[in-house]
């Protein structure tokens, strides 16, 4: 009995790298993208509710996403930059430019779960209010707008993870218009035409004579 071994084609292996790279790429811009609005969003919201006591009564108190902290909409600004970026750079550019992405998603992570338990912008204006700088909120609740930044960043991370596996395999931008040293054709001037003033007047610009004489 004879075993025959099943040779791949050689188009076949070429193409599952090709087919990777389009689908990892296609993934990694939705995560970046969707992941940056998220947390965009996410900021302006109400993260935290409070009261103040002032003047025997209770002050009702909220504060935003943007007031608890500016980390999470920075980072997601830098990493909508560095998805785009990441298709003008090759080698180790692009490794850098992906690895940044992955830093601003965790870094969004971080910031805002850590965000979600932060009471210091009510307590600022619980002081604000009663115009007592020792003032602190009275009570303290969260909503789940910091969360949705967490899955906000969570996307990004996931999108910069893409981008240094499989990065390597997306396209770059044209180089048509990078100079690859190659020295380019010279203009060969016009032949000047005598019946024609502005040809001559050219031609002496360039310090050219115009009647076609030989200096010699």
């Amino acid at each position: 009995m004879e075993y025959v071994t099943a040779v791949p084609h050689p188009r076949s292996e070429a193409a599952a790298p090709a087919g990777s790279g389009r689908r990892s790429l296609a993934i990694a811009l939705l995560f970046g993208a969707l992941g940056s609005a998220v947390t965009l969003l996410s900021t302006r919201q109400r993260w935290s509710d409070g009261t103040a006591t002032v003047a025997g009564g209770a002050f009702p108190l909220t504060a935003r996403g943007s007031d608890v902290t500016g980390v999470p909409a920075a980072l997601a600004i830098a990493s909508l930059a560095a998805l785009v970026a990441v298709f003008a750079v090759r080698r180790a550019g692009r490794f850098a430019v992906s690895a940044l992405l992955a830093l601003s998603g965790a870094g969004i992570v971080a910031a805002s779960l850590f965000g979600a338990t932060d009471g210091s912008a009510l307590d600022e204006q619980a002081a604000r209010v009663s115009g007592d700088t020792s003032a602190t909120v009275a009570s303290f609740t969260h909503t789940a707008w910091p969360y949705a930044a967490v899955a906000g960043g969570a996307l990004i991370l996931l999108a910069g993870l893409l981008a240094l596996r499989y990065g390597r395999l997306w396209p770059t931008m044209s180089g048509r218009y990078e100079r690859d040293g190659t020295p380019r054709p010279r203009r060969v001037a016009k032949p000047v035409d005598p019946d024609r003033p502005e040809d001559m007047w050219k031609a002496l610009d360039r310090g050219e004579d115009p009647t076609g004489a030989d200096p010699a």
